[in-house]
């Protein structure tokens, strides 16, 4: 582990760098916009040491992480819009309002935690959401539409889970599993009318739009099982490169190359990684 530092030590770092006459000009051009993407790129990071289980890997990527909290805090408060203590603030704010089961309304944490063996972990996020569609709807700016929330910007599969999520808050869901099985294999049917090659009968356009129909019946498949179907799918791409390796590897050392690899041979190293694991 790194020798132990401070948050305002963090703060006083991005202060520097951001400093208009001695700072580091790369740190002083940057706008929220320019660093969004860089704050994405290390929550998913942060995503790839959990899902690696790295534990020491993930210490670092969570400092990356934090480093995009702190950076943005620091151009917000440039143009004082709110600062690292206001972001702080809120978040504390919330965590108490909408954990009333842990801090309720009263002043004595032993208190409020009374009844904290009252509820399990779906009532939680029941009640979690409940209080976050008060507050929506206690809000001067509150949205049209439930759904106006999703970020646009989050990956497709992520979108398609938060749109199902707030879709079924307000009871628009299939009450099981079963019904979804059902919705997927529709949507595989109605893949396969689109997916000849007949010009005439099908285009890009409709096999796409068929296309995402699945994708989207499987997202929400994930989530009737509890599942990240983000996280799920990144796991498979983990599982397949470290197969393909294998079979690069394999085929090397008998100084060869996939190109150079039939399917069938290349099918059998597959299988041959795959009993191994």
């Amino acid at each position: 582990m790194t020798d132990r530092a401070s948050l305002e030590e963090l703060q006083q770092i991005l202060a520097m760098l951001r400093d208009q006459d001695k700072g580091c000009a790369w740190s002083r051009e940057q706008t929220f916009e320019t660093i969004a993407p860089f704050t994405l790129e290390e929550a998913y990071e942060v995503l790839a040491a959990i899902r690696d289980k790295q534990p020491e890997l993930l210490c670092d990527e969570l400092g990356d992480l934090l480093l995009q909290v702190v950076f943005h805090a620091r151009m917000a408060e440039e143009q004082g819009l709110f600062d690292l203590s206001d972001v702080i603030g809120s978040i504390v704010s919330k965590m108490r309002r909408r954990n009333p089961h842990i801090f309720g309304a009263a002043a004595d944490e032993e208190t409020a935690g009374d009844n904290l063996s009252q509820l399990d972990a779906e009532a939680v996020m029941d009640q979690w959401r409940a209080i976050k569609q008060q507050e929506k709807q206690g809000c001067a700016t509150q949205p049209d539409s439930v759904l106006d929330g999703v970020l646009k910007t989050l990956p497709a599969l992520k979108q398609a889970q938060q749109i199902q999520l707030k879709a079924a808050g307000v009871g628009f869901d299939w009450p099981d599993k079963e019904p979804v099985f059902a919705k997927i294999e529709e949507e595989v049917a109605e893949l396969r009318e689109v997916s000849d090659d007949d010009p005439e009968r099908n285009n890009r356009d409709r096999q796409e739009d068929e296309l995402g129909d699945l994708l989207f019946a499987v997202v929400n498949l994930a989530r009737h099982h509890g599942l990240d179907a983000e996280q799920a799918l990144l796991r498979a791409n983990t599982k397949f490169k470290r197969r393909f390796l294998s079979i690069e590897q394999a085929l090397a050392a008998v100084n060869r190359s996939p190109q150079e690899s039939t399917l069938e041979e290349m099918e059998a190293l597959w299988q041959s990684a795959k009993a191994q694991e």
